[in-house]
């Protein structure tokens, strides 16, 4: 049971910081490049899907992870849960008022600070990427540990 909680806590993490990376490296600098009003509007679309997926995976990966732990794994499970558990609270206190600013519709869409905010939004972003990252980095060592 308790092998089963990590392997889907990692598979979680795992997914989590892949999607978070890809955001941060690809998808975010690519809607940049194309201008602040194409980005804002393309911005939308791609919040609401991804917000979804990845909030599940965040939450679903801590789960497991302190499952775990409480389970008897070592505290690895509990550090690394609790780094991807840090990106809930990150997202709904930090990104979040950038994130509402850049939905909403007074925003003018190709003004200094739509460009300014869209700019502070991939900053942020890239801290859920490293402690998503990190974590999946500490599960992947408490497994390979595991199987030593």
């Amino acid at each position: 049971m308790v092998l089963l909680l990590e392997i889907f806590a990692t598979l979680a993490a795992g997914l989590f910081s892949g999607a978070s990376i890809y955001i941060s490296l690809v998808e975010h600098p690519a809607r940049m490049q194309c201008g602040t009003a194409v980005a804002l509007v393309q911005f939308a679309p791609s919040y609401k899907r991804a917000t979804v997926m990845q909030a599940s995976l965040a939450a679903a990966g801590f789960l497991l992870a302190i499952g775990a732990w409480i389970l008897g794994a070592g505290v690895h499970w509990l550090a690394g849960g609790m780094l991807l558990g840090l990106v809930i609270p990150f997202t709904l206190i930090v990104i979040l008022p950038t994130n509402r600013r850049l939905l909403s519709s007074a925003l003018a869409k190709d003004s200094p600070e739509a460009q300014r905010l869209l700019d502070r939004w991939g900053k942020l972003h890239a801290v859920r990427s490293v402690l998503s990252f990190s974590s999946f980095l500490v599960f992947l060592f408490a497994l390979s540990q595991r199987f030593r």
